[in-house]
């Protein structure tokens, strides 16, 4: 009783103290929760060890430098190039940006959608902004087959591009849940203050890509990921100074506009929360439950993304639980896409899902009113699954 009561407890703090902090919030849910299941000394280690760990501090690092870069686009007046040279219909732009920044491999490439989707007016409220950049900019990664869908299938031994298939016409389902509830009450094209100028348009999209790119191409050489990150999102900021032509005196005041201390403090808040949350014995007490295979996999694979904001992590839990108790024989392509999907479902609107918490955070508006717009969508792709696991499994 004491496990799961302190587990509720630590997510009722989660989401109570997000309104004002959120690096806050998951520091002392992710302590308390320690706190009560294990011993201090183990807490000790798990947080020191998270407080040092290099891989995570530059994670953090690279995740805190990226605000930047968006910043810098904004005040050097190439976010405005951009935005007055992509003269589509403001439904198009706004769900094309962040899905095109979904695919990017590289964290807390939210806050580089982000700042594209604030340009596109004034009358669209920061909810609904978030919704948007959240739900598009993950709808493709989805079905992306180089994302975490790799993984996930190796994890359940099934080919990637079979799984991807299955998925696809749930795609298309969650793709047009997407549209009428965010997108279609907005109408309007983008602004067309002058005829269409290329250079102005390819150099911050050049910028914007350069990240992932340089990524991308040094995670093939020995650099460890994170380093490699941490040099990418770097020369994209210098990029920035040097195409924006930006003095290296107005370092300072971007920092202070966009703060970038607090999406470092929430990385390590996440990564904190996580180690603590895998040290207790919660998961076991799950699998001890008595469940259907249904709920497991829709149900209970929500609440475990939700939990933990992360989709690889939850999967990992679900898979033994389901072959422990329902065998390799159950284990089909459709009942791991339902609980793919459901995991993917419960991550898009997790409080501790670095995306969430970072646009979040971006749009100065607040969890709660994120998940009052997201929340009925969600609910019909839920329950969409549902009905599917009793037709199919």
């Amino acid at each position: 009783m004491q496990i799961w009561l302190s587990f509720i407890i630590s997510i009722v703090l989660i989401m109570f103290i997000s309104r004002k902090s959120l690096w806050l919030a998951l520091i002392v849910g992710a302590l308390f929760l320690g706190a009560i299941n294990l011993p201090y000394r183990d807490l000790f280690i798990i947080t020191h060890l998270t407080l040092i760990d290099q891989k995570i501090i530059l994670l953090a690092s690279a995740v805190g430098v990226i605000p930047l870069i968006g910043g810098g686009l904004k005040m050097s007046g190439l976010m405005d190039d951009l935005i007055n040279n992509l003269q589509v219909k403001r439904q198009v732009y706004l769900g094309f940006s962040p899905a095109l920044m979904g695919l990017l491999p590289i964290p807390g490439g939210a806050l580089l959608s982000a700042p594209m989707l604030n340009k596109s007016g004034d009358d669209i409220k920061p909810e609904t902004y978030t919704a948007i950049n959240i739900w598009f900019r993950h709808i493709l990664i989805l079905i992306y087959p180089l994302g975490a869908l790799l993984p996930c299938s190796k994890m359940g031994n099934f080919n990637v591009y079979r799984a991807m298939m299955y998925i696809f016409p749930i795609f298309l389902v969650l793709f047009i849940l997407g549209y009428f509830f965010f997108l279609y009450p907005i109408k309007g094209d983008m602004p067309r203050p002058h005829k269409l100028n290329i250079k102005k348009l390819l150099v911050p999209l050049f910028i914007i890509l350069s990240a992932p790119i340089i990524h991308t191409v040094l995670t093939s050489t020995p650099l460890m990921d994170e380093t490699s990150l941490v040099i990418a999102v770097s020369i994209t900021l210098i990029l920035t100074f040097l195409f924006g032509k930006m003095k290296l005196n107005k370092l300072l005041p971007l920092m202070k506009e966009m703060k970038p201390w607090r999406y470092f403090l929430i990385i390590l808040g996440i990564f904190l929360f996580l180690r603590i949350f895998q040290a207790t014995a919660i998961s076991d007490r799950i699998s001890q439950l008595s469940f259907s295979m249904n709920f497991l996999i829709i149900g209970i694979a929500g609440l475990l993304s939700f939990v933990t904001g992360r989709v690889q992590l939850a999967i990992s839990i679900l898979i033994p639980i389901f072959l422990t108790k329902f065998g390799t024989d159950q284990f089909t392509i459709l009942a791991f896409v339902i609980m793919y999907i459901s995991v993917y479902l419960g991550y898009m609107i997790s409080p501790v899902h670095p995306c969430v918490t970072v646009t979040v955070e971006y749009f100065k508006t607040s969890y709660w009113q994120f998940v009052k717009k997201a929340y009925l969508p969600t609910i019909i792709g839920f329950v969409m699954l549902f009905i599917l696991s009793l037709i199919v499994l």
